[in-house]
């Protein structure tokens, strides 16, 4: 993931969907000039961590609401 896209996660109002080797995270902030990011896992905000963002993984919901054509 790029680290601007990674900023716009993190500062978006909506939940997206973001994996760290397959794990679902929250995105707490990010250091584009570094290329990082302090994560949690969605379940476990005690377990932050400073990963960097190209091994961060954005989940794109299969379930589309248009019809397939």
């Amino acid at each position: 993931m790029e680290a601007y896209r990674a900023k716009e996660i993190a500062e978006s109002p909506d939940m997206i969907t973001v994996s760290y080797f397959g794990v679902p995270v929250f995105i707490e902030r990010v250091n584009v000039e570094a290329g990082t990011a302090r994560i949690h896992p969605i379940d476990s905000p005690e377990e932050e961590q400073t990963v960097p963002v190209d091994v961060l993984n954005e989940e794109f919901n299969n379930d589309s609401e248009l019809p397939f054509l």
